[in-house]
């Protein structure tokens, strides 16, 4: 019945940050942008693989942070990677301090993470062969 996630979105504060983290760091591509009725940029597009999309939505508002106060709705954006280390590594390269170095989790899988400009966590995910995300 499913094929997969089609897309992610978020509200985003400063667009061109925003580009900047998913286009020039992470390496997605810059597909498109939807106008609103009133012909005002409304919706960026970032493809991450085929049919895979990152909706970046302009004009959003600081708000809670997930760390600080449990809220419905948002909580991380989870990408799979073919190496931790390289991820890892590539992030710190361009000046991004992780928020948690690569490590095992509890699930076998290795993980490390990060905030884009507006403070989303992201989660870069090594999947093990034993880990049961593989074997389900």
């Amino acid at each position: 019945m499913f094929k997969g996630i089609g897309h992610t979105a978020y509200n985003v504060v400063d667009m061109e940050k925003s580009l900047e983290f998913y286009c020039d760091i992470l390496g997605f591509k810059n597909c498109f942008e939807l106008k609103n009725a009133k012909n005002e940029p409304w919706i960026v597009y970032l493809k991450v693989l085929n049919l895979q999309f990152i909706e970046l939505f302009y004009n959003g508002v600081q708000g809670v942070d997930n760390d600080t106060k449990v809220t419905k709705g948002y909580n991380h954006l989870c990408l799979e990677v073919n190496d931790i280390h390289e991820i890892a590594n590539h992030l710190k390269s361009k000046g991004l301090t992780l928020d948690v170095e690569p490590k095992m989790g509890a699930d076998l899988n290795w993980q490390c993470w990060v905030r884009d400009p507006d403070g989303n966590r992201i989660e870069f995910m090594q999947l093990d062969p034993e880990s049961p995300q593989a074997k389900s």
